[in-house]
């Protein structure tokens, strides 16, 4: 079977990751992740804490940013005693981490693997909830040349916590590249880099024999970038497309609707080769970024980065699973909390977080499609219309969706009510849309229409035609693109609705998106 997403194989982490600092625009980011222990209360979302910006917040502004967002778990790329210090009786479930540089020290002394115990961890707990030691971070790809002393380094550090009595609380793993598993697609037939396995399957031994969990970083915006057009747009988004255009396994028939729970799949297939099944996948890293240079990153967005995270958000947070482990939560990280402006490499390198270093959002990621309520949310004063000048065809099939599968009540469009005037396509397509937006509780996604709605915060009522969320309030648009799951995509299994315009100018539209396509 032709792999369309082993056709490109991720970059290394080297020309990768980590990102900068980000411009304010008017748009409110209000994000707030549901927590749980994993494994004992469910799925959870976190977020990476990253240092390298130029005017770094400080330890008690990062935690006074969390506890501000109901941020519940967060991974350090360090263990600064300050930020621990910060994060101390907050109830914030923290992963601390065993910087590369420190690596090889830890790696080769059980004496300086204690002594580093001690001094990050010991010493700061129980006040602060450490639940998780990443030890290096990619060392395989990273670090090679260290690759040999990364198992003695997990043994050495979980020898510490067992001194200690906290092995029970607090679980030790490694971070890997996703680039480690070769041939991901179709995910049945992945397996990880076999000149790794010496390193590679005592490291899975060893997790499996601790109750731990394989670390992963999972980017499908590079899988995406790198794959010259091979991987469709909407598949990186977790945007899904109508049963016959999903990718198909044709080993296991199952069907994959994003990259993301392919590369997840992949792990548990390649881990599965090497004759380990029960060990589950942490997602340490995933996120999109929100700029990068017009020219060469094109889908570096804010549109797309909140598409991306709004979506991912959703599908960990409802437990969706993978198409192996249905309803199997897939705890995940987001990449990151602030831009990172001295990160090298790529305009987009520095465009990563959900805030600036001043705390500003850069977009306002909505989720009250999966149970969240969003600290100062102020979408209620938003409407859903028609973008101006979009195309009537688009818009009449938006409405015939809308007041057909979507449910919309518009016989207020009918002649002689209300909103029969102005009696065109477009101001008809502005009920519908608001009426499906409010309808579905202004849910992410929700106002998209194959990208000819627009979310405005001016009330567009007229005369006797009043538009749900009605209040008077004039303002200005918003960002109109869809803000994640759009509700001309097909069904899904999650608790979100979503609907599938059954117009044939939408379909064709998608048929020729994907004419390219051979998943099969």
């Amino acid at each position: 079977m032709w792999s369309y997403w082993a056709a490109v194989a991720p970059p290394p982490r080297a020309i990768r990751r980590k990102r900068g600092k980000s411009m304010a625009l008017r748009l409110l980011f209000l994000f707030l992740a549901l927590s749980a222990i994993y494994a004992d209360e469910g799925a959870y979302i976190g977020v990476n804490v990253g240092t390298a910006l130029s005017n770094m917040p400080s330890p008690t502004m990062v935690a006074a940013l969390l506890k501000s967002q109901q941020i519940r778990n967060v991974r350090l790329n360090d263990a600064d005693p300050a930020m621990l210090a910060a994060l101390a009786n907050t109830g914030i479930r923290v992963t601390v981490s065993v910087p590369n540089e420190q690596l090889l020290a830890v790696g080769q002394s059980n004496a300086t693997a204690a002594n580093w115990v001690a001094r990050n961890v010991v010493a700061h707990v129980p006040a602060v909830n450490i639940t998780a030691i990443a030890v290096g971070s990619e060392v395989l790809t990273a670090l090679p040349n260290a690759a040999t002393l990364l198992v003695p380094a997990l043994r050495y550090i979980h020898s510490a916590l067992v001194a200690a009595n906290l092995d029970g609380v607090i679980k030790v793993s490694t971070p890997h590249s996703s680039s480690l598993i070769l041939d991901s697609f179709p995910p049945s037939q992945a397996f990880f880099n076999r000149t790794l396995e010496p390193v590679f399957v005592p490291m899975l031994k060893f997790l499996q024999s601790t109750g731990s969990y394989l670390m992963l970083n999972v980017y499908p915006y590079y899988d995406y970038l790198q794959s010259n057009g091979i991987i469709p747009l909407d598949y990186a988004l977790f945007r899904p497309l109508p049963p016959n255009k999903e990718a198909v396994d044709a080993n296991t028939l199952l069907h994959y609707t994003n990259v993301f729970d392919a590369i997840v799949d992949a792990a548990y297939f390649a881990m599965a080769y090497l004759n380990v099944t029960n060990l589950p996948v942490v997602v340490m890293e995933s996120g999109w970024p929100h700029k990068g240079d017009p020219t060469t990153e094109p889908d570096a967005t804010t549109d797309n980065a909140n598409t991306y995270n709004s979506n991912l958000i959703r599908h960990v947070i409802n437990s969706t699973g993978t198409p192996k482990h249905p309803g199997v939560s897939v705890p995940t990280y987001i990449y990151e909390l602030y831009d990172e402006d001295l990160r090298p490499g790529v305009a987009s390198e520095k465009f990563w977080g959900l805030f600036d270093a001043n705390g500003v959002p850069a977009y306002t990621l909505h989720l009250t499609g999966s149970g969240m309520l969003l600290a100062n949310d102020t979408s209620s004063q938003t409407f859903c219309v028609a973008k101006e000048g979009a195309d009537e065809k688009l818009l009449q099939a938006g409405i015939d969706w809308a007041c057909g599968p979507g449910k919309v009540d518009c016989s207020p469009l009918t002649q002689g009510k209300p909103c029969y005037d102005p009696d065109t396509v477009e101001a008809h397509a502005s009920y519908a849309f608001n009426e499906y937006y409010h309808g579905m509780g202004m849910a992410a996604g929700t106002c998209h229409f194959s990208g000819v709605a627009a979310i405005t915060t001016t009330d567009p009522s007229h005369d006797s035609c009043l538009f749900s969320g009605s209040g008077g309030r004039n303002g200005t648009v918003l960002n109109g693109t869809s803000l994640a799951t759009s509700p001309n995509s097909t069904s899904s299994t999650s608790s979100d609705a979503h609907g599938f315009y059954q117009s044939k100018v939408v379909l064709q539209i998608l048929e020729a998106l994907l004419s390219g396509l051979v998943f099969l």
